[in-house]
Parts: structure tokens; sequence; C-alpha cells
């Protein structure tokens, strides 16, 4: 019997954790073969794929951003060979399955919740007596009948197969995220997320997983993202894994986490502050509203005080990297009450804020409940709400362009400068994205391409459309942003030089004649004129850059900005001296 397991990732960086758990699983008695696609593979290739493989059996793992692509590519291997077993699983068909049974007539067999003991019951019965009563959490069609089986005990974590040694995988490990997970389930009841459906939090073997990170380590894995619901909810585990991977990380790895802020103690932070290597771990840390009463109504608990103690004590270490998560449209949480939880947060200067809108997932105590708010939302995946009674469409469509300059301006990290600047010369930060974003809809930059100039000018566009005062500045930040993330000198920046051809040239003679004094950095770099002109570039900036460099604050006067573009450290260097 052949079997393949596969499934639709969102992006080709991404890997599947569970088809390689079935498949470690149903060794030695069954081989199963894996495959992977993306959900922008064309459905004809895929099924083209995966027709030649001659399979029995195709088991399916299926999520909310691609079971509508997943059904596509099951029709149509169901119309060229309706013999093939179709088994689906994940958390997308776990739940309404005579729904999904009824809707979807090509589905065979749905495996429900935890898969891995399930789907190998499945197989023996599939290649032996047909019997499919004898198998636990399972769908199945007996004729026109659904039937559905009884889930079994949860299985023992501890006892599961490692799902990384599959030789395939090795190279392919330098250029993908590797998933790891070291528990299962979630403490927390938010009634939103599936995790709340789950009670109590499994660990694995921890030697184990140990084990298998120093493997992935050995054989070229560089970024290791682990998707336990909570990873800090146990100080003591939580402690022990950092400190491992602290001592026996590879060079260029990078671990990331979803945690807990609230809960998280000072101490381990102090800790990690002292002891992890800049740019080894990655938090992501969902805060979802800072409305007290939302939260109350969604079951989540959160001390918001401790969450930035938290998020500011490891901003302050400079040691991580994190990543804060909204979610716009829970209960009673307006456009005002939204705007708030975004200046709550954003005051937090996380360096990724990710906005994001509320999805009805099916099981969630939301979705069940939805009525109590007069929730509308999309009847496919991924279930986006498109309203409720106290936030109209057009409150998230706002909403929605405040998310897409948020995501290019901020998170982006391309005019940090700038950015700063400019929300303090508006209400709010939320006010500045809001503005920007509804004006950046109005002339239709939503639907076409961008390159990284087009944000400059277009940004330049928006205040001078607003008739912003302190132009003159803000362009000379973004002057500033702009070559900074420049290796080399650019060919044709995105403004109007300041200085004529015989400006520049009479400031080179004068560099050259030490009549211009920069200072000893500058001085030491040794430059001839041929030099200055191909790797130096000067500007003329309304405000002193040596004070802006030093202390963040402008003093207007007129400054001569050089900068240095260094071929061998490939990056700018800037230097000033006052007109």
């Amino acid at each position: 019997m052949k079997i393949v397991c596969t499934t639709l990732n969102a992006k080709y960086i991404h890997t599947n954790l569970a088809i390689r758990y079935l498949k470690a699983y149903a060794k030695p008695e069954f081989d199963i073969e894996i495959v992977e696609f993306t959900i922008k593979d064309p459905t004809l290739n895929i099924v083209t794929d995966l027709i030649q493989r001659k399979p029995d059996v195709i088991g399916f793992s299926c999520y909310i951003w691609n079971i509508e692509e997943t059904l596509k590519v099951i029709k149509m291997i169901k119309k060229i060979n309706s013999s093939i077993r179709i088994v689906v699983g994940g958390p997308e068909v776990t739940y309404d399955i005579y729904e999904w049974m009824e809707r979807e007539t090509n589905i065979d067999f749905i495996v429900i919740g935890e898969g891995e003991e399930t789907f190998k019951q499945l197989l023996h019965q599939l290649s032996h007596n047909h019997d499919f009563s004898q198998v636990m959490g399972i769908a199945y069609r007996e004729g026109e009948r659904i039937r559905i089986t009884p889930q079994s005990n949860k299985i023992d974590l501890r006892e599961l197969p490692s799902p990384f040694r599959f030789e395939e995988d090795i190279p392919h490990l330098s250029k993908r995220v590797t998933y790891v997970e070291t528990s299962r389930g979630c403490p927390f009841n938010c009634q939103f997320c599936l995790s709340s459906i789950e009670v109590g939090v499994r660990y694995f073997d921890r030697e184990k997983i140990k084990n298998d990170i120093r493997y992935l380590m050995k054989n070229g894995a560089k970024t290791i993202k682990f998707v336990d619901r909570t990873f800090n909810i146990s100080r003591s585990y939580a402690l022990e894994m950092f400190q491992f991977l602290i001592d026996e990380h590879e060079k260029d790895t990078v671990f990331q986490f979803e945690i807990t802020a609230d809960i998280m103690r000072p101490e381990v932070i102090e800790f990690l502050n002292k002891e992890a290597p800049k740019g080894l771990f990655r938090f992501e840390i969902g805060v979802q509203s800072t409305n007290d009463f939302t939260n109350e109504l969604v079951m989540r608990k959160q001390n918001f005080k401790k969450l930035t103690r938290t998020v500011t004590m490891v901003k302050d270490g400079g040691k991580i990297a994190q990543h804060l998560d909204l979610i716009a449209g829970l209960p009673e949480e307006d456009y005002v009450s939204f705007r708030k939880t975004f200046n709550d947060v954003f005051a937090l200067r996380p360096e990724e804020l990710q906005l994001g809108f509320l999805k009805m997932l099916r099981g969630t105590g939301l979705r069940i409940r939805a009525d109590e708010h007069q929730y509308i939302y999309m009847d496919h995946s991924p279930y986006e709400i498109l309203g409720n009674n106290v936030l109209s469409f057009e409150d998230i469509i706002k909403i929605k362009q405040v998310e897409d300059v948020l995501e290019k301006y901020w998170n982006d990290h391309r005019m940090d400068h700038t950015i700063e600047y400019l929300i303090h010369h508006f209400p709010s930060p939320f006010d500045f994205f809001q503005e920007f974003g509804s004006y950046w809809e109005t002339q239709g930059w939503a639907r076409i391409g961008h390159q990284l100039e087009d944000l400059f000018t277009r940004l330049v566009q928006f205040l001078q459309f607003i008739k912003f005062k302190e132009l003159e500045t803000v362009v000379g930040l973004m002057k500033i942003d702009y070559l900074s993330k420049t290796k080399y000198k650019p060919r044709k920046p995105w403004w109007e030089p300041t200085l004529t051809k015989q400006e520049r040239s009479k400031i080179y003679q004068a560099v050259l004649q030490k009549q211009l004094q920069i200072g000893q950095k500058f001085e030491a770099l040794h430059l001839n004129e041929r030099d200055l002109y191909k790797h130096t570039l000067v500007e003329e900036l309304p405000f002193d850059l040596g004070k802006y460099l030093k202390t963040k604050t402008i003093v207007k006067t007129n400054t001569f900005m050089i900068v240095h573009f260094d071929s061998t450290q490939e990056k700018a260097n800037f230097y000033y001296v006052s007109d």
C-alpha cells in the first residue's frame, strides 16, 4: 500500500511538523512518503505530482490558510482516480465534522484531533480488515451514513519518536524554518484560540528534544521555531532550555518562541540579558488587546503592567528582538478602544507590531457564541470578521489601512528616525498611520507594487498634501534613514540633490586642503580626490546632524552631511560639519 502525506504550506520556507510525526509514528509497519507544496503552486501541478507517485492513500494536513486550495486538489484527484483514499486531518477539519463529511463527499476519512496513533490504526484497517469502527477518533462513510468513532486518550508525548531524522529533509534545513514542539496544550482559555479547547499542558521528553535540536543544528538548521503555545509556562523548564540553547547553539542559529510576557519573571529576563548572545533568541508575544473588559469577555487573563515590564526589560537588554501581536475585532473593542490598544502597545516600540483581524475559528467559544456580539464573518476560511455590534465594516477598512502602512514603514524598519519624529507631530502614533494609510488608499497605491524609493517619495507626497510644517526636517531624516540602509553609494537617490556640482566640488576641495575639519575618524580614512567622488555623498541638512546623532534632538542649523560608503564593511558612515 503506497501512502503519501502532504500539505500546502503558506510559504516555501515553512515546513509541516504534523506529517513528519505521522511518518515517524507509522514506522516500521508503514513507510510514508512526505511531499510538501505551497498555496501558491498551481493546483494542476500539485495533482500531477501526487498522481505520478501512484498512491493508494493520501493524507492532507489542513489549516485555515490552505483548506480552500486543498479541497480543489482533492476534488481533482478524485476525478482522475476515485479509488485513492483521501484522509484529512488538522485543526481546520477537527471541528464541525458532520458538516465537512456531508459537504465534501470526496473526503473518505477525517482524523480528529491528535493524529499519530489514530492515523496508524487507520492504515492498519485500510491494509487489512477495513473495520473502521475499531479506529479511535475518525469520521468515515458506511454506505450513505457518516460514522464518527470516539477519540482515544491522549498519547504519551514522551514516547513519540523523533520527526526530524529523515535524510530527505537534511538538504533543506538551512533554507527553511524548522518547527519544534516541546509541549502540547495551553493553560489559558482565550475564547478566540483553538488552544483553549485542549485542557492541560503535556510535555515531551526534554533530553530527546535536546538531542533533536543538536541533530538539527549539526545538519544545518538556521531558524528553529518552538510552536509551544506558552513556552515559559514553567519557569524552571524555560530556564533549562534557554541555558541549553545558549551553551550549545551553533553559529547563526536563531530560536523563536511564543511567550506569555506578563508571567515572565524579572530574574529570567535578567539572566537572558546577561547570558544570551545578541540575536540568538526572538520572542513573539500576543497582546491582542489592552481593554480589560474585552479580555474578560474572551476569558483572557492579562496584566498589561507586568507585560510592559517584561517587554521593556527585554528591549533595554538589547539582546532579543520582539514581535507583538494585536487582534482587531475582539468583543466590545470598538474603533476608539482599538486606537488606545494600538497606542498602548506601540509605546513599547516593539521591533515588530503585527496588526491582525479576528478570525472565527471552528470549535472556538467565540464562534459558538458569535450571535451574542452580532458577529458577521466570512463563510469560508480564514473566517475573518466583517463587523460586529461595536465595530462596523467601515471601521475594519480603516484599521486595515493602518495595517498596510504599519507593515511597510515600521515593521520593515526602513525609516526608524523618520517615523519616530513624525508620530510626535500627530495626536498619536495611530493617528499618523491612519491618516497616512487613508491617503495611501485614496491614491490607489494599495493596488500597485512599489520600489524602495517609492516609499520615500510617497511619504513626502502625503506630508505635502497635509501641509506638514516641518517637511524639510523630515526629508533630512528620511535621507539619513535611506543612506544608513545603503551598502554602496546610490547612483540616483530618491531626492533631488541639495547642492550643485560646483558646490560639492568646493566642499571636496576644502576637505582635501584640510580647510574643512571633519574629525579624526574621517581623516584616518586618507581619502584622495577620486575616493571622495566615488565613495562619499554630500548633502545639506536643516538641523545639527552631530547633535541629532548623539541625543536624537533636532536643533535648527544648517549642516553638511558627508556619508562615506565603506566597501570593505558594506556600510555607510556619517560625518558632519556645520555650514
